[in-house]
């Protein structure tokens, strides 16, 4: 079965989708909804990689300068390309798809890229292989600082195997921020296995509480989301097969931290210091912690780790320790306007 589904994503996204004109919801992103200091980076990119992205979100983080990031399910490179010019010489961005047809359009234009940054040599390598795979591509234990996915962890059919690999990569404090599909409540399996439901990112969407369940069982017990949107079907056909199920799409961030797996509070005090050049006034962590500049803002223990043990260490001056627990604290995440509460752990 798994690799059933394997074969019909390779076919929808290598054969039917000629474009991202092609898809028939509202899930994919477009450029006007891109944050603004990522926009004038994407216009560097080619227009046959840009035509050719299928992601429903923007997940690329502040602070990538010279750290090492890997891109799950890269497609023609989109998001490998936007990186490539965050993380400069000194750092590198490998990208990871099984879709051979994606993979020849990204490498054919490693060295136009290149030319068009100004980079010498090449900080960019591309993969051919499956996301839950990543070991049998020589990618290391604790050697990514940085790991995006834009709507592809959906269409995998071992999820579980996709999060252990990402979070065996991942260097303890490195952060995994992904956009994908996500529902208010299960697909059914004969949906699942539908071919254009599935290449969609519909029928592969993640149940919320499965995810966290998920993530939870291979020892990350916190995550944090970041922005959320309801997706809109406009076809016809496929309302007809899943318009009893609310789909949105979020872009969710996790550390390897040690977490606790509710939000405990020590009397953490956290200040941001405003100097993150894309963010000199606040800092959005999640949809309910803005900090801004200079300004005292309680937060629980989880989010001090977030703050203190990642590559935001040096933007924050976090007070306070862990030898007083003052018990559960109170946090007020926001939900979507859905028939069931989708919310993180805090």
């Amino acid at each position: 079965m798994n690799e059933q589904i394997s074969l019909k994503v390779q076919e929808y996204y290598g054969e039917v989708l000629q474009s991202n004109k092609d898809i028939k919801t509202s899930a994919c992103c477009q450029l006007d909804s891109v944050p603004a200091h990522l926009r004038p980076l994407i216009t560097n990119i080619h227009p046959e990689v840009r035509s050719k992205s299928y992601g429903c979100g923007s997940p690329i983080p502040y602070c990538l300068q010279g750290k090492t990031a890997l891109d799950l399910g890269c497609g023609t490179g989109i998001d490998v390309y936007t990186m490539s010019q965050l993380v400069g010489n000194d750092g590198k961005v490998i990208g990871v798809d099984m879709t051979e047809n994606q993979l020849k359009v990204a490498n054919q234009y490693i060295d136009y890229h290149m030319k068009k940054f100004g980079f010498e040599k090449p900080n960019v390598t591309f993969h051919f292989g499956k996301i839950e795979e990543l070991k049998s591509l020589g990618i290391e234990d604790n050697s990514i600082d940085v790991i995006t996915s834009n709507c592809v962890i959906n269409l995998s059919a071992n999820k579980e195997a996709v999060f252990k690999e990402i979070f065996r990569v991942l260097k303890p404090g490195g952060e995994l921020y992904f956009s994908d599909v996500f529902s208010t409540r299960r697909v059914p399996e004969h949906l699942a296995d539908d071919t254009v439901i599935l290449g969609e990112c519909l029928g592969g969407a993640m149940y919320l509480e499965d995810f966290r369940r998920t993530i939870n069982k291979i020892g990350c017990a916190d995550f944090r989301i970041t922005s959320q949107s309801a997706i809109s079907i406009d076809d016809p056909e496929i309302f007809k097969k899943v318009g009893m199920i609310n789909f949105c799409s979020m872009t969710i961030r996790a550390f390897k931290c040690d977490f606790e797996d509710i939000c405990e509070n020590y009397g953490h005090v956290a200040y941001y210091l405003g100097t993150i050049p894309e963010a000199p006034h606040s800092f959005i962590l999640d949809d309910h912690h803005e900090f801004k500049t200079g300004m005292p803002v309680p937060v629980c223990g989880n989010t001090a780790i977030m703050l203190s043990e990642t590559r935001f260490t040096e933007h924050f001056r976090v007070e306070g320790d862990f030898s007083t627990h003052f018990g559960a604290f109170e946090c007020n995440p926001n939900s979507l306007n859905h028939d069931a509460k989708l919310a993180s752990c805090c």
